[in-house]
């Protein structure tokens, strides 16, 4: 039996959140989970007015970042998610915030 059988699958997320998402702290609420949760990749503003996410992981902890998102910080408001998943690249070794694209 291969040993990496007994490894969980890392997939990888790819997030475009619309709504009231910006200036309302939804990068820190996505990088405070990505950090409790193992992930790996980044958030990001997006010019448009988005959230995006790149995001690595267990399939898991993807799921639950996915459903967090859905709901999102207090102060936002989620009107739509575009998402697809993936398997992982493993090109990121933290999860990090970028400047808005």
């Amino acid at each position: 039996m291969n040993n990496n059988s007994l490894l969980p699958e890392n997939k990888q997320i790819h997030l475009f959140i619309d709504g009231r998402v910006q200036e309302v702290g939804f990068r820190y609420f996505v990088y405070d989970f990505a950090q409790q949760n193992g992930l790996s990749g980044w958030v990001r503003n997006r010019s448009n007015g988005q959230v995006e996410v790149l995001a690595e992981g267990s399939t898991e902890a993807l799921t639950n970042l996915l459903n967090l998102v859905k709901q999102g910080p207090s102060s936002s408001v989620v009107t739509e998610i575009k998402f697809e998943w993936s398997d992982a690249e493993r090109r990121y070794s933290q999860f990090s915030m970028l400047v808005t694209e």
